[in-house]
């Protein structure tokens, strides 16, 4: 075969393993899609569920489902990752969707407040296992310097899905009732799942790591991505976790996991209050509801910004930096001011809040190797989900102190405290280098 010939050759079959890569990434950043929907459809449809005494809930009730699906979440996401190292990436992956999937369905049809709530705790576990094993997909599946940004890629998603839910709550619940949006919300699962069946490859370092080298090799090689040599190991089933603290490791770990905590506490603290801290503080109620728009639409382009920005100058950095600027804007949220301006306000303090926190994944996704990262990843996002349980409650607690005004102010506090974790995880890293 000619020069010519067997450089063409190589051209297409690297043309083709670019494409097989992107079509992981689309089917991951779509499952990921379902994920924030499901997440998401619970709060949309609450308003006429709380105003009907649908199942006999209460403000306090709902309150409290909403917890166990965050703790559902927060075991997911533990789990996952070392579950996936024992069982398979694209297993667990398929059977966190079915397990979301079938309790939605199961939401849908509930009799009773504690069915609802069972199945509403069990619909997290499944999203919450479902999350840092796609982006460790996302991680594995793209080049070195493009890392952060297919993780911010992938979590465009999950804000995608905060802005879908409630749509399919306005299309339906009115004419419907709210179990016809719950049950629509599983409908694209039970479509997907067996595209994602036919398509979703297994993780090449996966495979390498369960001893299937000749698999992870042919694997590697159409897909064009690089196949690490796997660390001598032992039959620990909890060696990847033993390795977040091992060599000093876990002073970075710590750091990682209360920067996860301030962000997630961000997250969901600032996102479920927006509303009724702008009513309180005398904003209009259709200008309030608008502001969460802004949010969310404002997270969506920052995942894309501070992606770039990271596989630029290196994700730590950028965590840094988008959590100062988080609490500059979090804060002004709180001043009084035309809302024009206001809007301007909400839609970068969207930018900065939602990709600070995926950033914080880019950061211990890249710190990790490909072996340890979804173990990583999954206890760095459960270690958060902490901070997504005490974000709302405490906004609650202020709000009905008659504090609303103070809501601000503390969250920007978190924010600033995300940082000053963030920097600290910097200079642990520093340290354990120049002593080694």
């Amino acid at each position: 075969m000619s020069s010519s010939a067997t450089t063409s050759l190589a051209q297409a079959s690297g043309t083709a393993a670019h494409r097989s890569r992107n079509a992981v990434i689309a089917l991951c950043w779509a499952l990921v899609l379902l994920d924030g929907i499901d997440t998401f459809i619970y709060g949309s449809v609450l308003p006429s569920m709380l105003g009907g005494k649908t199942l006999g809930l209460t403000a306090a009730t709902a309150g409290t489902i909403g917890s166990w699906s965050n703790f559902g979440m927060l075991l997911g996401t533990i789990l996952s990752g070392m579950a996936s190292n024992w069982i398979g990436r694209r297993v667990v992956v398929l059977t966190s969707v079915c397990v979301f999937t079938v309790a939605t369905l199961g939401t849908g049809w509930s009799q009773s407040a504690g069915m609802f709530g069972t199945f509403r705790f069990v619909c997290g576990f499944g999203l919450g296992a479902l999350l840092p094993i796609a982006i460790s997909y996302g991680m594995e599946f793209t080049g070195r310097g493009r890392r952060a940004l297919a993780t911010g890629v992938i979590m465009t998603a999950h804000q995608t899905g905060g802005a879908v839910a409630p749509l399919i709550a306005l299309w339906l619940v009115d004419d419907f009732g709210w179990r016809s949006a719950f049950i629509a919300s599983a409908v694209p699962a039970l479509i997907l799942l067996p595209v994602a069946y036919k398509l979703l490859p297994e993780s090449p370092t996966n495979l390498l790591t369960r001893g299937r080298r000749t698999d992870a090799e042919q694997l590697a090689a159409s897909f064009g991505t690089e196949l690490p040599e796997p660390k001598e190991r032992g039959t620990d089933k909890l060696d990847a976790l033993k390795n977040l603290f091992r060599g000093g490791q876990w002073s970075t770990t710590l750091c990682f996991w209360l920067t996860s905590f301030a962000g997630l506490l961000l997250v969901y603290g600032v996102g479920q209050w927006l509303p009724k801290i702008m009513v309180d503080l005398g904003y209009d109620t259709g200008d309030s509801l608008l502001f969460s728009t802004f949010l969310n639409v404002g997270g969506i382009c920052g995942m894309l910004v501070a992606g770039r920005t990271a596989d630029r100058i290196g994700p730590r950095k950028v965590v840094i930096a988008w959590f100062v600027l988080t609490a500059v804007f979090v804060y002004l949220m709180g001043v009084e001011m035309a809302v024009g301006v206001l809007y301007v306000v909400v839609f970068f303090a969207g930018l900065l809040l939602f990709s600070g926190q995926t950033m914080v994944y880019a950061t211990v996704g890249t710190h990790h190797n490909d072996e340890d990262r979804p173990t990583a990843l999954g206890w760095v996002s459960g270690m958060g989900r902490f901070g997504a349980i005490f974000g709302p409650w405490i906004g609650g607690a202020l709000i009905a102190a008659g504090n609303a005004d103070l809501g601000f102010t503390m969250y920007a506090c978190a924010a600033l405290f995300g940082a000053v974790m963030m920097a600290l995880a910097a200079l642990t890293i520093k340290a354990r280098a120049k002593a080694a």
